[in-house]
């Protein structure tokens, strides 16, 4: 941070850099180099004191060519409409009950946007204006929400689409032509409708969760929960759809830790890791259960935590798609799905205090392992 004289007489007194008040970032003990965000603040006469490592960053301006430069020079910032702000906002004149700019889009030379509000400091209210603060941001980080927004809801519709065309068409069609099906062909389009409807009601509960998720109100409701039923209730209900038995290999290692969790989300964990193994997967589905430590202390030997690993033989993740695995709309096949249900099932272990990862079984196909602390709700311990 390189600081001018100020020249103001009777207003400060003439010090380099000027004498730290509470809450100033001197005070503080912070760099202004430290900060995350650009920082540029002007004197009283409009020059630029401060030009910090985020703010050259941003604007590609060096530091020593903005320090002293009057503010419009050194940052000449237009609106989206090609109007010159500062000039628009006057922040030396105008009104004296001004206290800044909120934060808006600005365009830098060249056209880069950069999102950026001012803070007018005063020594006294309608005072002359002492300071005027201003921060810079980047947007590409709010571009890429936007973006993956834009997917999100791009996503949606597509998923949608298919589901309600379906259920619109049969629909209609049983409603026009009634008398002209025999009854089981009237099942046959009920049940598609049905199938359809439970799609449809699985993917608004997929965006509910995201939206929880993303906002951190996901709620666990912990209760005590059989692990190992829980899995042999999933492993039941692929079997019964048709998968043979054998596919599926359920070892528990006891004694387990008493686990307290959300069993209707540990369903759903569970329900999405056992689908994928079974969809993309090939051979055998191994589903292991035992006691381990804690994913958040590790230095205890003695069992405090409940890992389920599960793993097949198929041709496994590609060492390069390991990192995204978890992320919004990563597919690992071609074969259909919103690629929401891993970025949920993260979402989910980890509002347990758990952790979850991903590698390559022995079998050569996927292992995913996700570990779960057992401590029991606050109101019993």
């Amino acid at each position: 941070m390189s600081v001018g004289t100020s020249s103001a007489p009777g207003a400060e007194r003439t010090v380099r850099p000027p004498a730290p008040r509470p809450g100033d970032l001197a005070d503080l003990g912070i760099d202004p180099d430290q900060l995350p965000d650009g920082l540029v603040v002007a004197d009283e006469h409009g020059r630029v004191i401060c030009f910090n490592a985020a703010a050259v960053r941003i604007t590609a301006v060096p530091a020593e060519q903005a320090l002293g430069r009057s503010l419009e020079t050194a940052l000449p910032l237009e609106d989206l409409e090609g109007r010159r702000w500062w000039q628009l906002t006057d922040p030396y004149g105008g009104l004296a009950i001004r206290v800044g700019q909120p934060e808006r889009n600005l365009l830098l030379p060249g056209g880069r946007e950069v999102l950026v509000s001012a803070r007018y400091v005063r020594t006294r209210p309608t005072g002359p204006v002492r300071r005027v603060v201003v921060t810079l941001r980047d947007t590409e980080a709010r571009r890429r929400t936007e973006r993956s927004h834009a997917e999100l809801i791009a996503t949606v519709a597509h998923e949608l689409r298919s589901p309600l065309t379906s259920v619109k068409g049969f629909t209609a069609t049983l409603l026009a032509k009634w008398e002209r099906f025999t009854d089981d062909q009237k099942r046959l389009m009920l049940e598609t409708v049905d199938a359809d409807a439970d799609r449809v009601t699985r993917l608004i509960a997929e965006l509910l969760d995201i939206s929880r998720i993303d906002s951190g109100r996901l709620e666990v409701r912990r209760q005590p929960v059989d692990i190992g039923a829980a899995v042999g209730r999933h492993i039941q209900a692929h079997v019964a759809a048709g998968q043979p038995a054998d596919r599926f290999l359920l070892r528990v290692q006891h004694p387990l830790p008493a686990l307290w969790a959300d069993p209707d989300k540990i369903d759903q964990v569970l329900s999405n890791l056992l689908e994928n193994a079974v969809r993309h997967g090939e051979g055998t589905v191994t589903i292991d259960i035992t006691p381990s430590a804690s994913p958040r202390d590790r230095e205890h030997a003695e069992p405090a935590a409940t890992s389920v690993t599960v793993s097949d033989e198929g041709p496994g993740i590609p060492e390069e798609s390991m990192n995204r695995v978890f992320t919004r709309f990563w597919r690992g096949s071609k074969r259909g799905g919103t690629g929401l249900g891993l970025y949920i099932v993260k979402g989910i272990v980890e509002a347990h205090g758990g952790t979850i990862t991903v590698g390559r079984a022995p079998g050569g196909g996927a292992e995913f392992r996700f570990t779960l602390p057992v401590a029991a709700p606050a109101y019993l311990t």
